[in-house]
């Protein structure tokens, strides 16, 4: 989401004039886009902002000055607070006011000071962006991404998104529609819509309120989308049109991200997440049923408040009978104003760390496992990028995978059938097959390899 939110900011932002640069020693105004999920990443927030303002102070005396801004939901939440901590920031903005940046700049221009907007206009912002531009921030490669829903009425326990987000808000299917079709005429093929709960999705439409599921099927069916991807979802608001998409949507791509947080019940019911273990391996029954090529990954908290060595165990009980290929895992951190920032048998720290190293190794290895299970099969790529090696060009496999492949930048932009020569942790190797359109292999029937269609698979077997 903060992806698209920062690319936002670059299209609201490039009509007066700023250009992208990776150098804040150039910048006119450096603008910091924040998450308030952890507190390690909101207080990297102050200690960055402390690096910033020695740029700032060396700036003016060279007779320059550069704006200093902080978006996002560490803005949202702090913003009285920033102000007291980092005095010399002058935007303090939140994720549903970017869209007002030109204001706020005009603003500090007339009468100096700092700048406070924390509104919950959700749609205003997207009433008021410009349209995608092929010079636009939102672009990354032939892939986009596209915000469809915002906010969240879940209220895990120790999550602060309801709070600087706001309530779930889902746009139009016409507006996300004609921005799909714009984004095509741009040279897009792979769309991802974003959402805090994606699947909470219940945009409002001509004769009644659409789903997630109708609204990947009316995706689809735009000329020129050939991939279409969702994130982040919550497992209780998978419904039936949801998983019959997976099973129906050729150009929806059969990798979910899909977190559950813990495999220990107990612990779920502390979180105040909505479903159970139990549940949770019931609906990835389903949606593998639905689509038998489906890999998922997935995020985890180790060190929950109250957690014990068997709420542990049952969540390595969880990775191992699910088998994700990938997964984000982090350690528990109380963040102010949550509830279960106060909530007794608060985990130490060293049984935290101890707890993520070994759900980190167990996921790493999963993950090594499965790349290098994909060795020798052909996948369809999107080639977008170039690579660090001189002929070289990065891709995305179905599976999000990176894949390197030596190949003519003639390929850019295009979905090519490249033939995978090595698994290593975090990427794939390749090469372009003597033979293109090859179909995809599987030895072992495990999830992630199988093909959608076994009869087209022997015709282009045979």
């Amino acid at each position: 989401m903060n992806v698209y939110d920062s690319a936002r900011m670059t299209d609201v932002l490039m009509p007066l004039g700023y250009q992208v640069t990776d150098n804040p020693d150039d910048a006119d105004m450096v603008v910091l886009n924040t998450c308030h999920i952890r507190e390690k990443a909101a207080e990297k927030v102050y200690s960055e902002l402390g690096r910033l303002n020695r740029t700032k102070q060396r700036k003016q005396d060279q007779g320059s000055d550069m704006i200093l801004a902080v978006a996002g939901c560490v803005a949202q939440a702090e913003g009285e607070e920033m102000l007291r901590r980092a005095p010399f920031v002058d935007l303090v903005f939140g994720p549903q006011t970017y869209h007002d940046l030109p204001e706020m700049i005009a603003r500090l221009s007339r009468q100096g000071g700092t700048v406070l907007n924390t509104d919950f206009t959700v749609e205003a912002k997207f009433d008021h962006l410009p349209d995608t531009t092929a010079d636009s921030g939102a672009l990354d490669g032939a892939s986009a991404f596209l915000t469809v829903q915002e906010g969240c009425d879940k209220f895990c326990a120790f999550c602060v998104v309801p709070y600087t987000r706001g309530a779930e808000f889902s746009r139009r299917p016409s507006e996300i529609l004609e921005e799909t079709r714009r984004l095509v005429d741009l040279g897009v093929k792979e769309v991802t819509l974003l959402g805090q709960n994606v699947n909470s999705y219940h945009g409002l439409g001509d004769d009644d309120e659409w789903g997630l599921g109708r609204l990947i099927r009316a995706t689809s069916k735009i000329a020129g989308i050939e991939r279409i991807r969702y994130t982040t979802s919550y497992p209780a608001d998978v419904d039936d049109a949801l998983i019959a998409a997976h099973r129906d949507v050729e150009q929806l791509m059969p990798f979910l991200h899909l977190p559950v947080q813990s495999g220990s019940d107990r612990v779920l019911k502390a979180m105040n997440r909505r479903h159970g273990a139990d549940e949770y391996r019931a609906l990835v029954e389903r949606l593998r049923s639905a689509r038998p090529d489906l890999a998922l990954s997935s995020d985890f908290i180790v060190g929950f408040p109250g957690e014990t060595d068997d709420d542990f165990k049952a969540t390595m009980k969880l990775v191992e009978d699910i088998g994700f290929i990938q997964a984000y895992s982090f350690k528990y951190s109380p963040r102010p104003g949550t509830p279960a920032a106060i909530l007794e048998n608060q985990v130490d720290e060293a049984v935290k760390s101890e707890r993520l190293a070994i759900l980190q190794d167990a996921l790493n290895a999963r993950q090594l496992a499965f790349n290098k299970s994909c060795v020798g099969a052909v996948m369809p790529v999107l080639l977008d990028r170039p690579g660090r090696k001189v002929g070289q060009i990065v891709g995305r496999s179905p599976y999000m995978q990176p894949v390197h492949v030596t190949a003519s930048e003639e390929l850019f932009g295009t979905i090519a059938d490249i033939r995978i020569d090595e698994g290593k942790a975090n990427s794939l190797a390749g090469s372009l097959p003597e033979r293109q359109n090859l179909a995809f292999v599987n030895s072992d029937k495990k999830p992630g390899l199988a093909s959608r269609n076994p009869k087209q698979q022997k015709e282009n077997a045979a």
